[in-house]
C-alpha cells in the first residue's frame, strides 16, 4: 500500500503526462491533481482540462503565468546578461523554477504530499524540478515515473493508452514532429531526431519562430528600447508589460531571422547533448542590455558582473534557482541596475542585431573627456605617464632581477 495520498502532476495533456496521470492512480493508488501552466508555449492549454476530466481527475489547475514568468524570472536573469557556455540563453532552464514554485503552492493548497513530473532520467529537467521542490517543501515526495516504469518507448506508451482507455488522438500522435520540443515565451528548443548526429545540419523546415536570415527582409528594422532599472519597459515609446515586451520582440526578431542557435552543451548529469534553439526576443534583449550598461555602469561593476555571470548561468542551468547562492548573486546584480536607465536603438537585419545608438540621463560617458578633439584641459594627458610607470613597476622589478619575459 502506497503512503502517497495525493500528488500534484505537472500536466501538459500530451501522451506522456496522460499516461503518467493514469499510472500514478494505479501504481500509487492516490488522488491526482493536475497542473497546467501557460508560460507562452504558443499552444492552447485549456484542452488539458477535458483530457484530465476524462481521466477522472477532480482537481484541475490551469494557470496563466506569462507575466510572472517574464517579470520574475526572465528579466532578472537578463539583468545579469546570462549566457551558458558562451551561447545558450537558458530558455528551458529558467522556466522550471516557476513551474516548480506553482506545483508546490498547489500541493500546499490541496494538501498533497507528493509532486510528479514527466522529465526523463537522462536530462537536466529532473534535477531542476526536484531541487526546486525540495528547496520549497523539504518533506515533499517527488515521483519521477520515467525512473520507475518500463514504458520506455513511444510504442509502449501508446499500448498503455489503448489498454487503459486513455483518450489520446492517435492519428495526430503519429504525425508528431520527430523532435522533442519545449517552448515558452523566451524560446523554443529542438532535440532528438537527426539532431542526435552533431554533424547533421538541422532541416530548414524544423524552425518555427523565425525565417532564415537569407529569407529575411532586404531592408533593416529599427527598434528603440527603453530601460528602467535594467528592464525593458517600452518599445518605440509604447509602454508594455514584461510578457508583451517579449512577445513583440519575438515576433519582430523572428521576422528578421534573429535568434537561431545550434549547439552541443554539457548537461549537468554528465552527458553532452546537441540542441537547436530559437530565442529571437532574448537575443535582442541581451545585445541591447549590454549596450545600455556600457554607458551607465561603472567599469569595475561591469567587469565584476561579467566575471560572476558564468557562475550565475551555471547555477540556473543546473537547477539551483532557489539556492542561497543564486539569491545572493541576484541581490548584487539587481543593485547594479539602479542606474541602468535610458534608451537603446537597435538595427535588425538578416539574422543580426546591431546597436546603433544609446542614451541615458545616468550616462557615465563624458564627451568632453573622451573626445579626440581639443578637450579644453578636461583631461591632462601627462597624468598617464605616472599611471603607466606605477602599473609597470612589478614587471620592471622582475626584469631587473633577471626574470626573463621572452
Amino acid at each position: 500500500m502506497s503512503n502517497v495520498k495525493k500528488v500534484v502532476l505537472a500536466y501538459s495533456g500530451g501522451l506522456d503526462t496522460s499516461v503518467i496521470a493514469k499510472w500514478l492512480q494505479e501504481t500509487y493508488d492516490c488522488e491526482v491533481v493536475t497542473f497546467t501552466a501557460d508560460i507562452g508555449q504558443g499552444e492552447e492549454v485549456e484542452p488539458a482540462r477535458a483530457k484530465a476530466q476524462a481521466l477522472g481527475i477532480k482537481e484541475i489547475y490551469i494557470d496563466d503565468l506569462r507575466e510572472e514568468f517574464v517579470r520574475d524570472f526572465v528579466f532578472p536573469m537578463f539583468r545579469a546578461n546570462t549566457v551558458y557556455e558562451g551561447e545558450y540563453l537558458l530558455g528551458t532552464s529558467i522556466a522550471r523554477p516557476l513551474i516548480t514554485k506553482r506545483m508546490i503552492e498547489i500541493a500546499n493548497e490541496t494538501g498533497a504530499d507528493a509532486v510528479a513530473h514527466g522529465a526523463t532520467g537522462k536530462g537536466n529537467d529532473q534535477v531542476r524540478f526536484e531541487l526546486g521542490a525540495y528547496a520549497l517543501k523539504p518533506g515533499v515526495k517527488v515521483i519521477a515515473p520515467w525512473r520507475e516504469w518500463d514504458l520506455n518507448s513511444r510504442e509502449k506508451l501508446m499500448a498503455y493508452c489503448e489498454d487503459h482507455n486513455i483518450p489520446v488522438d492517435f492519428s495526430s500522435s503519429k504525425k508528431k514532429s520527430p523532435y522533442s520540443m519545449d517552448a515558452n515565451l523566451l524560446h523554443i528548443s529542438y532535440e532528438g531526431g537527426i539532431l542526435e548526429d552533431p554533424w547533421a545540419e538541422a532541416e530548414s523546415d524544423m524552425w518555427r519562430w523565425s525565417v532564415s536570415p537569407q529569407e529575411a527582409p532586404d531592408s533593416p528594422t529599427y527598434l528603440e528600447l527603453t530601460y528602467e532599472n535594467g528592464d525593458i519597459v517600452a518599445i518605440d515609446g509604447e509602454r508594455l508589460s514584461p510578457a508583451t515586451v517579449l512577445e513583440k520582440l519575438n515576433k519582430i526578431g523572428g521576422a528578421n531571422g534573429i535568434g537561431r542557435l545550434d549547439i552541443v552543451e554539457n548537461r549537468y548529469v554528465g552527458m553532452k547533448s546537441r540542441g537547436c534553439y530559437e530565442t529571437p526576443g532574448g537575443t535582442i534583449m541581451l545585445k541591447a542590455h549590454r549596450a545600455i550598461e556600457s554607458i551607465t555602469l561603472d567599469r569595475e561593476v561591469a567587469h565584476l558582473k561579467d566575471s560572476l555571470m558564468p557562475k550565475y548561468a551555471e547555477i540556473i542551468y543546473n537547477g539551483y534557482w532557489w539556492s542561497p547562492e543564486r539569491k545572493m548573486l541576484q541581490t548584487a546584480i539587481d543593485e547594479s541596475q539602479v542606474y541602468v536607465n535610458g534608451d537603446v536603438r537597435v538595427k535588425l537585419y538578416k539574422g543580426s542585431v546591431e546597436v546603433v545608438g544609446r542614451r541615458s540621463s545616468n550616462s557615465l560617458f563624458d564627451e568632453k573627456i573622451a573626445t579626440f578633439e581639443d578637450d579644453a584641459g578636461a583631461y591632462n594627458q601627462k597624468d598617464a605617464e605616472g599611471f603607466i610607470k606605477l602599473n609597470a613597476l612589478r614587471m620592471r622589478i622582475a626584469a631587473g632581477k633577471g626574470r626573463k619575459s621572452l
